[in-house]
Order: C-alpha cells, then structure tokens, then sequence
C-alpha cells in the first residue's frame, strides 16, 4: 500500500513539474516570436542602408554577454549555444525577407534555353576508347569535333583559353569515390560546369576477330579494371592478368598486335572503336558501378530548368562555421545531396569544401541560402547550375 502511495505521489510531482515546464515553453514561445519580428524590422532596416545582414564582431560580443549572464558552467555553455542558434535562425529570416521580390537576374549567371551543339569543340582527358572518350560522344553526339589531351589540367586549360568550347572530365565513381584533382582544378580555374553524364563502367573481354577463350594467355587492362573482375581470372586460371596504362590503350594494343592469345578488358564502346569482338559481356564483379563525368565550360550559363547546383567554400577555422553554413541549407528548405572536403594547398589543417544541392539560380530560396552562405565563409563561388 505504502508503494501505491509514493507511485502516485511521484506521478502527481512530475505531472506538476511537466505543466511548469509547458508553461515555460509557451512564454519562450511567445518571446521567441517577438524577436522573429523585431529582427524582420532590422532586415528592412539593413535592406534600406544597404547594411551586410551578418555582424560577426556584434555577435561575439552579444555571445560573451549573455554567456556571463549565466549561472554556473552547464548554463553557460548551454546558452551559448541557445544564443548562437537563436541569431543564426534571425539571419535565415533576414535573407529570405532580403530575396523577396528581387529581381531572379541578379546572379551572374546567363540563363540559356539549351547549350550550343553546333560548331563546338570538346576536349576530354585520356586517349580515344577511354570512358571520358564514351561520356563525350553519349552528351555531345558521335559527329562531335572532339580532342584529347594527357592530363586533367590541360583540359581545363583548354577551355580556359578558348581552344576548346566544353571539355568532359570524370568527378565521380560509385566504388572508386571522388576524383579529387579535378575537385582541386574546379577551385583553381574559372571555368563551369553546366551538365553532367552518367556512364556505367560495364567491362567486357575483347580480343581480336575470331579469337577463341581457350587460345587467350594474357589480358591486359588498367590495374583497377583487372581488380574488378577477379572473377573472371578464378574461373580461367591459366589467363595471365598484365597491368596497362589504361583499358583504352590496352584495347588499343590488342587490334594492333591482332594475336590470338591477347585479349584486353574496358567498355564496349572501346570494343567497337578498335574493331576488336566481344568475347564476353558484364565480366565486372559488381553490376552497380557508374562514373559521373561534368561537361565544364568557361562561360558563366546555366540552362533553363537545371536542377542542381555545385559550390565551393572557405570557412573560418573556428567551431560551429560548417553547422552555421549547412543551417542556411536546412532553414530554406534546401536538399544538400553531396560533401566534400579538400585540404587548401599551402595551408596546414584547412579545407576547402565543396556542396551539391538541388535548385535554380533562379529559386528564391536557393538564392536566400546562397546569400547566407556568402557572407558567413570567407569566400564562395558558384561552380555551376546543372
């Protein structure tokens, strides 16, 4: 009996204590909403004396204050944090009523109906056959005036200075990761991407015409593709895996050598390019693999309906900068799809970041983001909408 009691005693002083609490959080409420108003007055103020929304030194001190205010160590860190949250919700609202109305042609970017197809020239990086190669003639079309060049760099380069109009370049594999030298070549050069192509990475075995399994003793391919189809090497020991420069040279290799015991592994479209047959289809050990390719130009466009947008930042070496720049994200209701972080060459224990999300240059609230992530980093740059 006595245990009913202080059950029920219990029960009653914590039912007490949540409607203190509920009480409390209907006045935090309240409060919250007048300063949500009065910081939409300070935004039309900003707005009007073309003031910068964000006062990094004002919020330090505003920070330290309300920090000293409070009583013991939990507290204080706490409302910190509670402060930090509250001006960072505050600039959100500032932005977006700052983007309101504004006119959609205020970034520098030129909307386009459709890129130029005609009377273009794309370089791509690599040798004829290569993946980069079957990017190109999948976006532009087979007829396309094309040139290839040894490295990523000269590609960009290419562009850069005009002797060549778009150049395709592989950003991303989904077992390899990223490519991250042309990450690094995005921040370097002025120059944009304004498509992407998707190309499954489906490696066949490829010999010469009339070329029998039984009489093949070595097959030459890149290292990373003979590792991709350790299946096929179990079931044909006797084979001998020889490491080549890339899977379109050593297609290249096998239709000149035209010898019966050659045979290469890389795409289909490397296969038809040499005139070699196509012993053997879908040899990878895994189906799921695909490179991402980005068509670069040097021209600041985006074509009428893209849907994704990529950017790159640096932020202040200081806690909290990276959930500040993401929370512009999450307030405009933004879907972030992709992050990444290089480190800054010269620069010991920095990065530099690099966002896809979706959107429009021509949203409002991608614009409303795009402004509160540009004045929180220490720079931004808008490296394509796609």
């Amino acid at each position: 009996m006595e245990n009913q009691v202080k059950q029920r005693s219990e029960a009653s002083s914590l039912e007490s204590f949540r409607e203190q609490i509920d009480s409390v959080d209907r006045e935090i409420l309240r409060l919250f909403e007048k300063r949500m108003e009065i910081s939409e007055g300070i935004a039309r103020v900003k707005s009007a004396t073309g003031r910068k929304v964000y006062d990094k030194e004002r919020e330090a001190a505003k920070l330290a204050q309300m920090q000293e205010l409070a009583h013991g160590d939990f507290n204080k860190k706490a409302i910190r944090e509670l402060f930090r949250q509250l001006m960072g919700m505050s600039r959100r609202r500032q932005y977006a009523i700052l983007e309101q109305g504004r006119a959609s042609g205020r970034t520098p970017f030129i909307e386009v109906p459709s890129l130029d197809r005609e009377n273009i020239r794309v370089v791509y990086q690599g040798v004829e056959g290569a993946y980069s190669h079957a990017a190109l003639q999948a976006y532009f079309g087979e007829g396309t005036d094309s040139f290839h060049v040894r490295k990523f760099r000269d590609a960009m380069e290419a562009i850069a200075d005009g002797s060549a109009d778009y150049a395709v370049l592989p950003i991303e594999n989904t077992t390899a990761g990223i490519v991250a030298d042309n990450f690094d070549l995005l921040s370097d050069f002025e120059n944009y991407i304004v498509a992407q192509q998707i190309i499954p990475v489906e490696h066949v075995l490829m010999a010469a015409p009339g070329t029998r399994l039984e009489e093949i003793q070595n097959v030459y391919s890149h290292p990373q593709a003979l590792s991709q189809c350790e299946g096929l090497f179990h079931a044909h020991p006797e084979w001998r895996a020889v490491a080549y420069d890339n899977t379109a040279l050593a297609a290249r290799k096998i239709s000149l050598d035209q010898r019966k015991d050659q045979a290469a592994i890389g795409s289909a479209f490397a296969a038809r390019l040499f005139g070699l047959e196509i012993l053997k289809e879908h040899v990878n050990d895994m189906d799921a693999n695909a490179t991402r390719f980005m068509i670069v130009t040097n021209q600041r466009v985006f074509v009428k309906g893209a849907r994704k947008i990529t950017i790159c930042l640096e932020l202040p070496h200081s806690a909290g900068t990276l959930h500040n720049i993401l929370s512009n994200f999450i307030y405009n209701d933004v879907n972030m799809t992709h992050i990444e972080s290089r480190p800054i060459k010269g620069r010991n224990w920095e990065y530099r970041f690099f966002i896809d999300f979706e959107g429009n240059l021509n949203d409002e609230s991608v614009r409303s983001a795009l402004r509160g992530i540009r004045q929180e980093a220490i720079s931004m740059r808008i490296l394509g909408n796609y």
